[in-house]
């Protein structure tokens, strides 16, 4: 729970601000919603701004300074108890994981925040894969600005690494550095690192404090972590139509029921994932480029097309040099080599008892090659076969003031005959984009089990 007065963050993609109910007595505290989804926004987007854009320091400054910030509504020089700080702190960790939502993968996002007697001594964010982690660029920053870290505490949204991947363990440099206290959000999933990080820091003498704003942590990094403990993707699924569920006319024109904004704003979704899969019948009715074209375009995610009997056009117009994956099944035609010229590795996998991909196979595929997050986009069959194999962990739905009546639905299901007992998704954010709005649900035992395989 969130203290008084702890400060608001810009947020990850898609989080939302927890607003203040309407008659709710001014100067209560604030708790956010943070439901995110890959994230959950905490702080207020500034009128105009592309939902999910990312997000950028208002001033020049040292990342140090910029959360160096006493907490809005807190009198100056009033202190804060121990609790509230922690809370404080990590809170500006987050957000610097925040600045790099588009950039780490398949590595998670963190933060990290160095801190004695209430100022900010160095902060940092994990870079590109095989670049300094965190806690290193956090370190280096309270170096440029001359500062001795003896006695500091580090917030830090995970378990510091405590072995040799493409960089050298964190903990090692943490430790160096004196602290006194550590203070973590989520323990590493990852089975190489699984509390020996923090085992590490207190056999230094070194306090360790656990769980702080996990819930926040994990809303950053749903992908890493679902890789790790169940060796899947997180995977949400964007669909876009008119009031009435509808995602394109009887004729199948779509071509635009939502509106600019929506679209732009469904990019930067794009551009957060680690791919973006789409099936064989959008290409070849719609020939996308699956490519994000709005927000910082930190790397490219690579495409995936679900191809069940290997029809892709050597001429499409998403095979545009990023590197692309295309699932068939194992009885396709031999075209492998055709489209290996186009920058596309072919992936056969047994098929389905209807003969068509099995799409449960296609998501561990995807988690033993490093994949953290998917965003997919597709038409209503491939739509209503992702929630039918349940391997969809969220929603993204963009819904049009519009009614079109007998038309396309945005996900072909089977017809019930009974009404279900409860919902498997749960609404964690409702916004409007432009004209539209945008909705986010999350499938509740999905997440839970998240939540439980890392005992947040």
């Amino acid at each position: 729970m969130s203290a008084p007065g702890r400060p608001k963050r810009e947020s990850s993609l898609g989080e939302e601000v927890a607003q203040r109910p309407e008659g709710r007595p001014s100067g209560a505290p604030n708790r956010p919603k943070r439901e995110s989804s890959p994230g959950e926004e905490v702080a207020k987007r500034p009128e105009g701004r592309p939902s999910g854009a990312p997000n950028r320091p208002k001033r020049e400054s040292s990342p140090g300074e910029e959360v160096a910030k006493r907490p809005e509504g807190r009198p100056s020089g009033a202190p804060l108890d121990q609790e509230a700080q922690d809370s404080h702190w990590m809170a500006q960790a987050l957000a610097q994981a925040d600045t790099v939502m588009n950039l780490t993968t398949p590595n998670p996002r963190v933060g990290c925040v160095i801190v004695r007697h209430g100022e900010c001594l160095g902060a940092g964010a994990t870079q590109q894969a095989g670049g300094p982690h965190a806690e290193i660029m956090a370190l280096r920053d309270a170096k440029a600005r001359g500062h001795d870290l003896a006695g500091s505490t580090f917030y830090v949204t995970l378990e510091p690494c405590s072995h040799y991947g493409r960089t050298p363990p964190c903990v090692d440099a943490v430790i160096a550095a004196r602290p006194a206290r550590v203070v973590v959000a989520l323990t590493d999933p990852n089975p190489q690192v699984g509390g020996r990080g923090l085992k590490r820091l207190r056999e230094a003498g070194i306090e360790v404090v656990q769980g702080v704003a996990s819930e926040a942590a994990l809303a950053q990094n749903p992908g890493f972590v679902g890789r790790m403990t169940r060796g899947t993707p997180w995977l949400w699924l964007k669909l876009a139509g008119s009031i009435d569920g509808r995602s394109a006319l009887h004729n199948g024109v779509s071509q635009w029921i939502t509106g600019a904004a929506a679209r732009q704003d469904g990019h930067l979704w794009r551009a957060r994932a680690c791919a973006v899969l789409t099936g064989i019948g959008t290409v070849l009715a719609d020939d996308p480029q699956l490519t994000p074209r709005q927000g910082r375009i930190l790397r490219l995610p690579r495409k995936i097309v679900l191809d069940s009997r290997l029809r892709l056009p050597v001429d499409a117009r998403l095979l545009d040099g990023t590197p692309t994956w295309v699932f068939t099944t194992e009885r396709a035609p031999p075209r492998d080599a055709e489209l290996a010229h186009r920058h596309a590795e072919v992936v056969r996998l047994p098929a389905g008892n209807d003969g068509r991909l099995d799409l449960s196979a296609v998501m561990r595929w995807l988690g033993e090659h490093d994949i953290n997050e998917i965003h997919a986009e597709a038409g209503p069959r491939l739509s209503g076969a992702l929630l039918q194999a349940g391997v969809v962990d969220e929603l993204l739905v963009y819904q049009a003031p519009l009614l079109l009546g007998d038309a396309q639905p945005m996900a072909q299901l089977p017809a019930r005959d009974t009404l279900p007992e409860g919902a498997a998704f749960e609404f964690i954010d409702v916004g409007q984009v432009g004209a539209d709005l945008r909705l986010r649900a999350r499938h509740a035992e999905r997440w839970s089990a998240l939540r439980r395989a890392i005992a947040v």
